[in-house]
């Protein structure tokens, strides 16, 4: 049974900030080093296939995936293994890193070569060899949401285009730049998986990308790997989380997601527009996933930018190379400000899954003290799933499994919403994401 929504969708209104939004994607390269985690996605990460002294060269395998759920990892530059040794990743596990030494040379590995695609098996299979993992920031292997539980079948292909964190424009920049790698990854998916229709979802923010995209979808219509019921776009009031994965789901075809379901139980299958452009540019070159175009922006940073830069390229020199700070940055966040991950060290490498680095001065950084909670109700009335936050929060300060479980506290998308409109300045999101970890260690106990 499919679950259908009929009903206002809830969120914010926080300030666009999208300064980059007219700036061209720049390439850079000639890095002097990389350092590329083995574990970039949700799941299990990867075994090294090479060892200190070894020459590697872009494209080249590095990683075997461990178990069904992972995807290998490839080198993005050529030359030399420095190290292979664990490390600690950006959201605080440690996890093997392979570090590696540029020759200057960018020799591009024989292994690169378009993947040979008969049928839907083949498709996976290939997504899954690219080392294709979400991204819009879920990092979640795309092979694995291609393939539905048995007995469902997927009819929607969503194409993510929301964008809808402060600062990002990544997503916005590539429908600009890149239509034809877009609509072309669109009707590849279509094909393989049987889907008879597709729909591109974005803000009226971006109206701009309409006619670019429209323009694209012209010159394919009637062609025969176009979508049965075609190629659409919808235009989406600018608010926030539209881009939530449930949440867009919703807004395009009013199915709700269940607690503790996947979008393909619901016939749908979303992905990001970085990722279906990727999908058509591996099938073209067969250059797997090693580079990553991120938005570089935030109070302290001297020229935002967007920037495609190798996957494992340390923070701290892509942020100099696109024009370096103005003013000393007193937090760095990988992602968006109200999703995103504060890290500590900017030696720390762009992954896969990351689409910007922001740089805030001590302004726009400085939390506020939390103070006693009102009894408002703006937290539950801004939650796009419809919870209470007041009521999980304090079932996590006291680590009430049975509350959370009772309040529904797995349902969260950790939008950040709540912690957005609080008067009170409480630290309901944080709070929220212990308690989710409560339960979940609960049900492993």
């Amino acid at each position: 049974m499919r679950f259908k929504w009929s009903g206002m969708l809830q969120g914010i209104h926080p300030h666009q900030n999208k300064n980059t939004a007219k700036t061209a994607i720049v390439k850079l390269s000639g890095f002097e080093t990389v350092s590329i985690p083995l574990n970039m996605q949700i799941g299990p990460g990867c075994e090294s296939l090479v060892k200190k002294g070894d020459q590697v060269e872009i494209g080249q395998k590095i990683g075997e995936a461990l178990g069904a759920w992972s995807v290998p990892v490839h080198a993005s530059i050529s030359g030399t293994v420095k190290s292979v040794k664990k490390e600690i990743l950006s959201d605080g596990t440690h996890v093997e890193y392979v570090n590696i030494e540029s020759d200057g040379q960018e020799t591009v590995s024989a292994e690169v070569r378009p993947p040979e695609v008969h049928d839907r098996a083949d498709f996976v299979a290939a997504v899954r060899a690219s080392g294709l993992v979400g991204l819009g920031g879920a990092a979640f292997p795309t092979h694995i949401k291609m393939q539905p539980p048995p007995g469902k079948t997927l009819d929607t292909l969503i194409i993510n285009a929301a964008e809808c964190e402060p600062y990002i424009t990544s997503d916005h920049r590539i429908c600009l730049e890149y239509p034809r790698q877009i609509i072309k990854g669109i009707m590849l998916t279509c094909h393989y998986l049987n889907i008879p229709e597709a729909v591109i979802a974005l803000e009226d923010n971006k109206r701009d990308i309409v006619s670019v995209l429209q323009a694209e979808i012209d010159q394919v219509k009637g062609t025969p790997d176009y979508p049965g019921q075609g190629i659409s776009i919808r235009v989406l009031p600018t608010q926030y989380p539209t881009g939530a994965e449930k949440v867009l789901i919703r807004l395009i075809n009013g199915r709700v997601v269940p607690e503790g379901a996947l979008p393909a139980d619901v016939g749908v299958l979303v992905q990001n527009v970085g990722t279906i452009r990727y999908i058509a540019e591996y099938f073209e070159t067969g250059m797997p996933l090693v580079t990553k175009i991120v938005t570089i922006d935030g109070s302290a940073v001297s020229k935002p930018a967007n920037l495609e830069v190798p996957i494992g390229a340390a923070i701290a020199e892509v942020v100099e190379r696109s024009g370096g700070c103005k003013l000393e940055p007193a937090k760095v966040i990988m992602g968006g400000p109200m999703m995103g991950v504060a890290i500590d060290d900017l030696s720390r490498p762009i992954l896969k899954h990351n689409n910007a680095i922001l740089m805030l001065d001590e302004k726009d950084a400085t939390l506020p003290q939390e103070i006693a909670c009102i009894s408002c109700g703006r937290c539950s009335r801004a939650c796009p799933m419809l919870l209470m936050p007041t009521v999980l929060d304090m079932a996590a300060r006291i680590q009430d499994c049975d509350k959370l479980n009772q309040y529904h506290v797995m349902n969260c998308i950790e939008c950040g919403c709540c912690t957005y409109v609080c008067p009170s300045k409480r630290y309901l999101l944080q709070n929220i994401r212990i308690g989710k970890t409560i339960v979940r260690q609960a049900s492993k106990s």
